[in-house]
């Protein structure tokens, strides 16, 4: 099955339409983030379900994170590549054209749910934690979707799962190359690797609430393994990737940005630590 995997990487040219029914084109992209999105919001239900938390609130909320993630999506990469939209202010409205950025639906997330947790009095870092496992397994399927566009690959390679590009595709000082790092599919098995490992901590603590009532959990420190997580991840993917980035103290941004919200996560998680300690050597 893996030399089956790694032979039909290395010698499939992806095409990025599915297929098309007169003017109507399913692509491969919006058909994997949207399945992905759906499977998530599927685990998100299921755990807010354990939790005891209001579907209908689950819903609201989903439906705000969905709009609001995706206009965090577009600003950060127009502030990202401003050098650009600068000079052709009417593209910033031309969602379509492609130009999303991670970073940008996660500040607006967190937002999202910090304000929708505190107007509703439900637990901020409760709904962190469950909500990042749909991001991760979004993040999962829309990354491979990345492999029909042609997009977001890797320094050219002679392993032996290196993807071919098509010669349109390629950067013009490696147009003499064929095959290229799958950064992207690096990016999307980390991604469900993450899910997958943030998924069993849930259902741990869970079974530990159910035997041990009394024994009060601590929210927030899956939602903050996550982004760490995935921080680590990205730091080191983006050494290979070949897409545009601006740089900053010699990282590629994203290199940066990760590494900022790395340090933040281990800050607050180191906080939560202090505070919990204190709080049961005062009982």
């Amino acid at each position: 099955m893996f030399n089956w995997l790694i032979n039909f990487l290395h010698t499939n040219l992806p095409e990025p339409i599915l297929f098309k029914i007169g003017f109507l084109q399913i692509h491969w992209y919006g058909l994997l983030i949207a399945m992905g999105a759906l499977l998530g919001f599927c685990v998100v239900l299921y755990l807010a379900k354990q939790y005891r938390i209001n579907q209908e609130q689950i819903y609201n909320l989903t439906f705000y994170l969905i709009i609001f993630g995706l206009i965090g999506d577009r600003l950060y990469y127009v502030f990202y590549a401003w050098n650009y939209y600068s000079q052709n202010l009417l593209d910033i409205f031309k969602i379509w054209q492609g130009g999303l950025a991670i970073h940008g639906a996660m500040i607006a997330g967190i937002l999202v749910l910090y304000f929708y947790g505190k107007k509703h009095k439900l637990n901020f870092w409760l709904l962190l934690d469950i909500f990042v496992l749909a991001l991760a397994l979004a993040m999962s399927f829309g990354r491979f979707g990345n492999y029909f566009n042609q997009e977001l690959f890797g320094r050219s390679t002679n392993l032996p799962w290196g993807i071919p590009i098509a010669p349109d595709k390629r950067p013009a000082n490696f147009a003499n190359f064929t095959y290229f790092q799958p950064t992207f599919l690096y990016e999307s098995f980390w991604d469900l690797l993450i899910f997958v490992g943030l998924f069993l901590w849930h259902k741990v603590r869970l079974t530990i609430n159910k035997k041990i009532p009394a024994l009060k959990p601590e929210y927030g420190y899956i939602g903050l393994a996550y982004f760490m997580l995935y921080s680590i991840g990205r730091f080191f993917n983006e050494f290979l990737r070949l897409d545009y980035s601006p740089y900053f103290l010699n990282l590629r941004w994203a290199q940066f940005v990760s590494v900022l919200i790395f340090l933040a996560c281990l800050v607050i998680l180191m906080v939560k630590i202090i505070k919990r300690i204190k709080t049961k050597a005062s009982r």
